[in-house]
Formats: structure tokens, sequence, C-alpha cells
């Protein structure tokens, strides 16, 4: 399971984060995809990349399998588990352009600058369940797409693509994006305000502390829950001024819905933890993280890759000092 945020700061930048929580961990890392990375697809012609990208993936054979990475024309995606719901054409389709789940979010990062460029190749577009090599799997996901401007949803489902404008800048897992923004107004008294006394006949009653305002937003690891809190939090959360206060924010929420081990068992009897979470800043293009294990911040940057070759994906060691 997993959640994703997105907000902008002051200046109007955006930052662009999420948790993905499992079990287990992918042999995950943070790679830099140069400009002109000669990207190969299934069914669509190969192309180099129109911009650079940095994010988490599992690197195949020098393909970066982005689970969320963000550009240098400050466009980002992250993909979240989708189970029960996604829905993939089984083979291309004639006449529409053909995207693998696994390559949805490196053709998003390497093709468009903003969300409206994305939002409109995604009219012609079918996600095909095609596996990236023998012995993997495929993975049922949605997305979510967002700039400086705003954040789209997309989600291939049995009756075709929806991409969904999210005026909440959240994602959570399953059901529909529909789903969890109608399920928002079952917490529509909920606020961050500090209560007032109330009397009850002759009982004069005062709270305890702050919090009491924001009784019955759920904190629990379920999906839907997680939508709502992480939707709270990033509709109360004050607006900040500069890029490590921006970082602060960005982490800070996510802890809010992170999950620990131990809390939520999966159906195989494992349980879920958040494996990292991680923050893109738009404005400096660098890529913030911390783990399970190690909650120090660690950053890399597009510049790292400053003068190397287009072809080979770039593997930068990361910096604890900002």
């Amino acid at each position: 399971m997993c959640t994703g945020v997105r907000f902008t700061g002051k200046d109007g930048e955006m930052y662009f984060g999420r948790n993905l929580d499992w079990s287990c961990g992918y042999g995950e890392s943070v790679r830099i995809m140069p400009k002109g990375f000669p990207v190969r697809y299934q069914f669509l012609d190969d192309a180099p990349a129109a911009h650079a990208a940095i994010g988490m993936c599992v690197d195949y054979l020098n393909y970066p399998m982005f689970f969320d990475c963000g550009n240098g024309a400050g466009l980002a995606v992250a993909g979240l588990n989708f189970p029960g719901y996604a829905a993939y054409a089984d083979a291309p389709e004639e006449g529409r352009t053909n995207v693998c789940a696994y390559e949805f979010p490196l053709w998003v990062a390497a093709s468009f600058s903003s969300v409206d460029e994305a939002e409109a190749a995604l009219r012609d577009v079918t996600i095909v369940g095609a596996s990236a090599g023998e012995g993997l799997g495929v993975s049922y996901l949605h997305w979510i797409i967002g700039d400086a401007s705003r954040s789209i949803v997309v989600e291939a489902r049995e009756d075709g693509v929806h991409v969904l404008d999210d005026p909440v800048d959240v994602l959570a897992n399953q059901p529909s994006l529909e789903w969890h923004l109608e399920n928002l107004r079952s917490y529509i008294t909920a606020t961050n305000d500090f209560p007032g006394e109330a009397t009850w006949r002759g009982a004069k009653l005062a709270p305890y502390g702050a919090g009491a305002g924001m009784r019955g937003i759920p904190g629990d690891c379920y999906s839907p829950s997680r939508f709502v809190k992480a939707a709270f939090l990033n509709a109360n959360y004050p607006e900040k001024d500069g890029e490590r206060d921006n970082v602060i924010r960005m982490l800070r929420t996510l802890e809010g819905v992170a999950m620990v081990e131990g809390a939520a068992r999966m159906g195989n009897g494992d349980f879920e933890k958040t494996l990292y979470t991680s923050c893109f800043s738009a404005k400096t293009g660098t890529y913030y993280y911390t783990t399970y294990d190690d909650p120090a911040i660690r950053h890399v940057s597009l510049s790292d890759a400053a003068g190397a070759p287009a072809n080979k994906l770039v593997c930068p060691e990361p910096s604890r000092e900002w």
C-alpha cells in the first residue's frame, strides 16, 4: 500500500512525495535518467528522453522502472497499488498509444513538461498489462501526476482509462479516487481549531487540550483512512517558505500516514511497513528520501548527473548535508 501527496510552497514551487509501503523491498535505489536517454518501449517507438528524471526505481538492465520520479521540467509522477480495481489491456490496441504499466512513470517523466501536456496525451492511451521481462510480474497500479499548478490521477479500469482531477492533491490505494473524494464528506466537521467550552445542562465542558477538533479523523493504516488523514494534513499544514521547510513539511505529512511494522498484517501473514518516504523538489530537481531503517534525510539532484553519458543511468552517492 502507499500514499502520495503534492503541494506548493509560498513561492509556488511544487513538492511531490510518497510513502512506499510493503513487507519487503525490491532492491530499489535512486537513479538519474539523463536527458536524451534512449528509452525502450514495448509497443511504442523507442525515443530519447526529452527530459532528465530522478527517482526511486528498480534498475532493470539499465532501464529505470520508477516507483516515483520527477523531471527537469517540474513534472512528477508516482504509481500506487490499486489491486481489484486496475484493469489493463491484454494486448496493444491499434490506433492507440500503448503504454505498459511498468513503463508509465518513465513515459510521463521522459515525455512531458506539464500536467496539461500529459492529460492531453492520455486521451489516446491504452495501458497494457505486459511484463518487463521473463520472471517479472505485472503490478496493478494507479498513478498521481503533479506539477506546480495541479495534480491528476490516472486509473485504468474495466471501462477504460480514467483521468481525474485531484482537488486535494492526495492519493492512496483502492477504492477509486471518486470514492475517496465522496468519503471525505463524512469528515466535513473536522477542524484544526481549538474548541471552546460547551455547556450541557449544568455541566461545563472544556477540552483536554489541542486536537479535539480533529477527533474522528482516522489514524489506522487502511487505505480509506490514510487518504482522509493525508488530505486533512495536506489541507491544514501551514504554508512554508524555502526548500528545507517544505521538505520537512512533506516528510512530516507522510510520517502521519506511515505504516509501522507490526500494525498491519498482509494476507500472506507478513507485516507492511513504510519502506521509504520521498520528496521531490521541482525547484531544484532534488530528490530527498528516508528509509524505514534509516530516518536520516538523504538527497540526490539532477545536477549530480552533469556531464554523464546519456545512454546510462546515473547512480550518484546521496548526500546527508543540506
